[in-house]
């Protein structure tokens, strides 16, 4: 006699179908390709969560690098100074300055290069 799974198997195949909705042709619609299909994303969706952070932190350094090289500092003295000075702001809050407010980012260099 042929066993059919029941609905569990239907289950679990739905849920992958689910998670596969919007891919193109057969990736959304097979179950095994979806399934493939799925695992691959999955995958880098899990990856890419890290690389976004690397990938940020970078952009930032390379706006407060551009601003601060306009005061006449390089990065690495401008951070070196702020940890001198004790002032706390990470470089997200320091790239959105430097951008947003240009002045008071040039009154911050400046008092870092005086502290230093």
């Amino acid at each position: 006699m042929r066993v059919k799974r029941g609905f569990k198997a239907r289950h679990r195949r739905n849920k992958v179908l689910k998670l596969a909705k919007g891919f193109r042709g057969g990736h959304s619609k097979l179950f095994r390709t979806a399934a493939d299909t799925v695992d691959r994303a999955l995958n880098y969706s899990y990856r890419d969560r890290k690389v976004r952070k690397r990938e940020f932190r970078a952009l930032w350094i390379a706006r407060i690098n551009a601003a601060v090289r306009g005061c006449g500092l390089s990065y690495s003295r401008f951070i070196d100074g702020l940890k001198k000075a004790g002032i706390a702001l990470d470089r997200k809050v320091l790239a959105e300055l430097a951008i947003s407010d240009p002045n008071g980012f040039a009154r911050i260099a400046q008092s870092v290069s005086s502290a230093s």
